[in-house]
């Protein structure tokens, strides 16, 4: 696995050392864990080759000019502090090398007003992307091509991502390392540099052709009373009946719509709402489990740690021990 972190002038720090703290986590993660890793190759390169001043006030030395740094599986582009523009159209070497880096098969990962230079090289042409909130006028103006997704913090079209924040970016991060290494290892990484462990990738970034972005007036009124009674005991034949349709349709059709089962989507809820709970109340897990649907902890607990990789107490124990570390 080559990764390359593009720096340019004016970029925002931590928009590539972030994502790069957290690979390496993940690396050491895997060799601790397994008593070696698969070889994770980061290279920081950039449009000259030469240092470049970022807004921070600090300067970041590449290890190699794009030219000269071949080719790699994964592209990060950093956010630009201000008026984007001027550093894109002064960096414009890149956008051949991101085009030959894309179509070579490389996943690329923007940030911010990073995805400007996506679309300079003309690669969202027809697709969905996002960008900083403050600029998304200006890119719709720029960029009248793109597919621009205002509500959306994620988008990925493809192997291109897009990232509204340096946030946002940490859950695509957290996201292509569960790709790579897998859901253990993301989970871990995921703990120690988020406390707040947002919602699953996959329930709030905008992917092309996902069909659990649909359109099913009846499934999604099945999803909204999930949501609603989540602590109630749910049958499907209930739901079923209420939505008009037999148990097997009601499946057939819910799992056409979000690719998941009811069941199973009614588990990710009840997963979500209980990490929520264990983060933010001093509820009991056996209380936790009673208020999203588990009358058993055991089960509860059994459920929660397939999905989690980490029992309910060690996960509040790891997220508190973040949340109130500045407090000590």
């Amino acid at each position: 696995m080559r990764l390359a972190f593009v720096l340019t002038d004016q970029m925002l720090a931590a928009s590539s050392l972030l994502p790069i703290e957290m690979w390496r986590a993940a690396a050491e993660t895997e060799a601790g864990r397994s008593g070696h890793a698969r070889e994770v190759a980061i290279v920081t390169v950039s449009a000259t080759g030469r240092p470049v001043a970022t807004q921070a006030g600090i300067d970041l030395t590449p290890q190699a000019a794009v030219v000269d740094a071949g080719d790699f599986d994964v592209v990060y582009l950093p956010a630009l502090w201000r008026n984007p523009r001027k550093q894109v159209l002064r960096h414009r070497d890149l956008l051949p090398w991101l085009s030959r880096q894309a179509v070579g098969g490389a996943t690329i990962a923007a940030v911010g007003t990073g995805c400007c230079f996506l679309a300079e090289a003309g690669l969202l042409d027809d697709k969905a992307a996002t960008t900083h909130w403050h600029y998304f006028d200006r890119f719709a103006r720029d960029y009248p091509n793109v597919r621009l997704k205002r509500q959306y913090f994620i988008t990925q079209a493809g192997r291109l991502y897009c990232a509204g924040s340096v946030n946002a970016l940490a859950d695509v991060t957290v996201h292509l390392i569960e790709q790579f290494f897998g859901r253990e290892v993301a989970s871990h990484v995921e703990r120690n540099f988020s406390h707040e462990i947002r919602r699953p990738y996959d329930e709030y970034r905008y992917l092309e052709g996902d069909q659990h972005q649909h359109a099913d007036e009846a499934v999604i009124g099945v999803q909204w009373r999930m949501q609603r009674e989540l602590a109630r005991p749910l049958r499907m034949a209930d739901l079923a009946r209420e939505a008009g349709m037999s148990p097997r349709t009601l499946d057939r059709r819910f799992r056409e719509a979000t690719g998941l089962s009811p069941l199973a989507y009614l588990q990710i809820l009840r997963i979500a709402a209980a990490k929520e709970m264990l983060e933010a109340t001093n509820l009991t897990v056996a209380e936790v489990a009673f208020r999203v649907g588990y009358q058993d902890q055991g089960h509860f607990a059994r459920v929660f740690t397939r999905t989690m990789t980490v029992p309910p107490a060690e996960y509040r124990r790891t997220v508190r021990a973040k949340m109130f570390s500045l407090r000590e």
